[in-house]
């Protein structure tokens, strides 16, 4: 019960922190399905755990690098509100925690690529534990595309524990997330060859509605304008979407 008090006021806050600040665009081609899912989207900015949540009026577990959790009241927030942390080399613990989550009925938020992605407007290579939890934990997979303006992003260097990265904080401009339809999945989540497979169609179909977040906000800017990166797309994108048709 506190836990999902506090989810829902750090929800509320975010909530009326986007309407007054950000131009969100959020465009989905129907509300998002019942039941326990996985939400999986690309990672531009360090803000995107907090936006996405307004994808759903659900209660969503996110998974979150370990250092976030070291930093004060964050870090006490984020546990608080029920996220998940990813300890850098124990990838399997956060992913077992996440497939009881799923099977428990609850709602994950991961961010494939590991890592924030490139400054360049590209993706990285998914990792595998998005098609691991789909497989083990038999729920569907949200595609998430998520575009901004890169100018207004805020580069601040935040060391925790002697560790030293460079968060992109982004607080206010055009932000728009594009949903994708449900992506079901099923096999050996012990054949790698197949889980490598899975992992690179959702990444795939992230970055296409990514590119299509980027294509929105060209059309309709913010009114001072937006320098939006295209999203570039793997060449073998193509074959392994029509492979998962």
């Amino acid at each position: 019960m506190v836990q999902q008090a506090w989810y829902l006021l750090g929800r509320s806050a975010v909530a009326g922190y986007a309407q007054s600040l950000l131009h969100m665009d959020i465009s989905r081609p129907a509300p998002l399905p019942a039941g326990p899912k996985i939400i999986a989207a690309n990672h531009p900015t360090t803000t995107d755990p907090f936006y996405v949540t307004l994808l759903t009026s659900e209660p969503v577990h996110i998974l979150i690098t370990e250092m976030c959790f070291h930093i004060p009241v964050v870090g006490q927030s984020l546990r608080l509100a029920g996220h998940v942390p990813v300890v850098d080399g124990s990838g399997r613990t956060a992913l077992q925690r996440a497939v009881l989550l799923l099977r428990s009925g609850q709602t994950v938020v991961v961010f494939p690529e590991g890592a924030l992605s490139p400054a360049d407007g590209s993706v990285h290579r998914s990792h595998t534990g998005v098609a691991r939890m789909a497989l083990m934990a038999g729920v569907p997979v949200i595609p998430v595309g998520i575009s901004m303006d890169w100018r207004r992003i805020w580069h601040v260097d935040t060391t925790v524990r002697d560790k030293t990265e460079t968060a992109r904080w982004y607080l206010r401009g055009p932000y728009a997330m594009t949903v994708g339809e449900p992506m079901c999945f099923a096999g050996d989540v012990e054949d790698r060859v197949y889980v490598r497979s899975v992992s690179e169609r959702i990444m795939q179909h992230i970055t296409l509605l990514a590119r299509e977040s980027a294509r929105r906000l060209m059309v309709s800017p913010a009114p001072d304008s937006a320098v939006l990166y295209p999203v570039r797309v793997p060449n073998a994108g193509q074959e392994l979407l029509a492979a998962g048709r």
